[in-house]
């Protein structure tokens, strides 16, 4: 997915405007298995994502949890470090070799007082962010395993051909002993 359509699936921009964004996002390929945000660290980019697929995770204790993927036209960023410049509590990891859109928080900060349009591109961003997080939430909290599941593979139609099935798991919160039950209850 370019970047004029990401930029607008989120908000409709004047070509002016547009193109002003625009120059601030640098486009870069990263490896698969690279993590691109590191938990307890200040992220100051956040990306948006052309091609390939990332997962989103906590370690605590030693383990790792999974509680989002992002695939084309979506974004990889650490909210704690977006909204209040502050350490992130999540690691982003990239599933396979992936093409992403690079822009610096700061940039867009200052866009933001520059540029009306890019300020409210801005809130329309945050906003979608929100509703995304609040929609995983609900789902993890409302649902059982199987809704989750369905739910996922609804929203991620290809994703058990990109991602580990350990991946999966950890994201709805059961074993892969119980994915292979789900899985096979659904099929």
């Amino acid at each position: 997915m370019d970047i004029e359509q990401i930029l607008d699936k989120i908000y409709p921009l004047s070509e002016s405007s547009k193109q002003i964004l625009k120059s601030h996002i640098t486009e870069l390929k990263f490896p698969k298995n690279y993590v691109i945000i590191q938990q307890d660290k200040i992220e100051k980019d956040f990306y948006f994502i052309k091609n390939g697929i990332a997962r989103t995770y906590i370690q605590y204790d030693g383990d790792e949890t999974t509680f989002s993927f992002g695939k084309e036209g979506e974004t990889i960023i650490s909210f704690n470090s977006y909204i209040a410049d502050d350490e992130g509590y999540e690691s982003v990891e990239l599933l396979e070799d992936c093409t992403l859109y690079k822009l610096n928080t700061k940039d867009l900060r200052k866009l933001y007082i520059e540029n009306i349009e890019i300020a409210n591109w801005g809130i329309r961003f945050a906003e979608d962010l929100l509703l995304r997080a609040e929609s995983r939430l609900l789902a993890r909290h409302f649902g059982n395993a199987a809704d989750r599941y369905e739910l996922l593979l609804k929203n991620y139609p290809l994703l058990l051909q990109r991602v580990q099935l350990g991946y999966i798991a950890s994201y709805l919160g059961i074993t892969q002993v119980s994915l292979s039950r789900i899985r096979a209850c659904t099929k």
